[in-house]
């Protein structure tokens, strides 16, 4: 499978955009947290599509109810 080899490269990219960052721009390196790529959805909406998506590559149904007080 490529999931590895996607997630290396994808690691190793974020790692050389850091790195040339703070080279170029002479800026010191401020780590984002553990969870930055979960948290940067700004949007909630954008968000539940993309788990709705995750399941549904899974090979679930997804519908979706509002919740009860």
């Amino acid at each position: 499978k490529q999931g590895g080899k996607k997630a290396a490269t994808a690691t190793a990219h974020t790692l050389i955009v850091i790195i040339w960052h703070v080279l170029t721009e002479n800026t010191a390196y401020r780590d984002l947290g553990a969870d930055y790529f979960t948290r940067r959805t700004d949007h909630p909406d954008a968000r539940k599509r993309q788990l709705i998506r995750e399941l549904e590559a899974l090979g679930h149904k997804v519908t979706l109810e509002p919740a009860t007080a």
